[in-house]
């Protein structure tokens, strides 16, 4: 249940316009703060996840893990997607607390 609610408010806030994806679409969101909230999935290269890490830990915005690239593509409508940032804070709160709750 938790998990189509995730799924869902991901694809909401991409009709939205209120989500990037891609590594270098995310970096740069982080690094001009307008990420609220960074996800990289679990079968992420572990470099990609030290990078997101790494930066999320610098430019102080959370970072979670969660799903695979292929769960995260098909929530946007794409095909696979290592990384994702949500850059309004009120989809970024309720993104968090459904994934601080399958935890």
């Amino acid at each position: 249940m938790r998990m189509n609610k995730l799924y869902s408010l991901l694809g909401l806030a991409v009709r939205s316009g209120n989500l990037v994806s891609g590594e270098f679409a995310v970096e740069k969101a982080v690094k001009s703060g307008k990420a609220e909230l960074v996800i990289v999935s679990g079968d992420a290269s572990d470099n990609t996840v030290k990078l997101f890490d790494n930066m999320c830990r610098f430019y102080e915005v959370p970072m979670f893990r969660y799903g695979t690239k292929e769960e995260l593509g098909h929530s946007m409508g794409k095909e696979v997607r290592a990384s994702l940032a949500i850059t309004e804070e009120g989809f970024a709160k309720s993104i968090k607390k459904q994934l601080e709750a399958s935890e």
